[in-house]
């Protein structure tokens, strides 16, 4: 089992990966993959992906600087630590109120905010 540690590397390192790969364009290996992936999966879905991410890694990022563990969470929380795990892992999909309730005793919340408008 990998550590929160581990886990927060691996993205960012996945993130990195990607990057490099998009700036490559044509010459990449894997663009197939990623054109069939967004083929695939609409703009909604991807955008859905990405916000799923990013408030899980809001989270993980929150609870470290808090010092605070999977275990510690589950006490403050109510949530247990397993469900916390899996939400860490990405592999399962939290309801909104089991985030609120994690994100609560680590000082966040969600908002609703306009999103930007993306012009090119």
């Amino acid at each position: 089992m990998k550590t929160d540690e581990e886990y927060l590397k691996a993205i960012a390192q996945a993130q990195e990966n990607l990057a490099d790969l998009n700036g490559r364009g044509s010459d990449a290996i894997g663009e197939d993959v990623l054109k069939f992936m967004e083929s695939i999966l609409t703009p909604e879905e991807i955008a859905e992906s990405d916000l799923r991410v990013s408030i899980i890694g809001e989270l993980i990022k929150a609870r470290k600087e808090k010092g605070i563990s999977q275990k510690k969470l589950e006490e403050l929380s109510g949530v247990k630590q397993p469900v916390i795990a899996r939400m860490e892992k990405g592999s399962t999909s939290p309801q909104l109120d089991t985030i609120l309730k994690v994100l609560a005793p680590l000082g966040k919340t969600l908002a609703v905010v306009p999103l930007e408008t993306v012009t090119k």
